[in-house]
C-alpha cells in the first residue's frame, strides 16, 4: 500500500471511530486541537508575573506544553528550552544587556543558567520544549 492510501485509510479510520468510544492512534497523537484555546492551569510560578501552564506531552525526556504569563516584570534563571510565541508581546532581556523582542511567530533557544528580565506587555503565551 502506497503512503498516500495509508493516510487517507488513517484519517477516515479516525474521523468514524472517534464516536465509537475507541481511542484512535490519531486521538493518541493529538497533543492540542487548538494551542490558542487551550485551558492552561493557572501556577503563578513566574513570581511576579501571574502564570498558567499547561504540559501537552513529552518527547522521549523533554516536556512539551504550552505557557502563558504577563503582563509585568520578573526575572529568571532559564532551563534548556526552545520555544515559538503564539500571541502576545514582551521583551526577555539578558545579563549582558542584548535582548529578543517577543511576538507570534518568534522562536527562542534559551540555554540552563541564562538570567533573565522577562517584560511582558500584553499577555504571552508560548509553546515550549523544554
Amino acid at each position: 500500500m502506497s503512503e498516500t492510501s495509508e493516510t487517507s485509510e488513517t484519517s477516515e479510520t479516525s474521523e468514524t471511530s472517534g464516536t465509537s468510544g475507541t481511542r484512535t492512534q490519531a486521538d493518541e497523537r493529538l497533543l492540542a486541537a487548538d494551542v490558542q484555546a487551550h485551558e492552561l492551569l493557572r501556577d503563578d510560578a513566574g513570581g511576579a508575573l501571574a502564570t498558567s501552564s499547561t504540559v501537552l506531552g513529552t518527547l522521549d525526556h523533554t516536556e512539551v506544553g504550552l505557557w502563558e504569563a504577563g503582563p509585568g516584570t520578573d526575572h529568571d534563571t532559564e532551563v534548556d528550552e526552545v520555544f515559538v510565541v503564539l500571541s502576545g508581546a514582551a521583551t526577555v532581556t539578558f545579563a549582558d544587556g542584548s535582548s529578543v523582542a517577543l511576538r507570534p511567530g518568534v522562536a527562542v533557544r534559551l540555554h540552563a543558567g541564562d538570567r533573565t528580565r522577562w517584560d511582558v506587555t500584553e499577555r504571552l503565551r508560548k509553546l515550549y520544549l523544554a
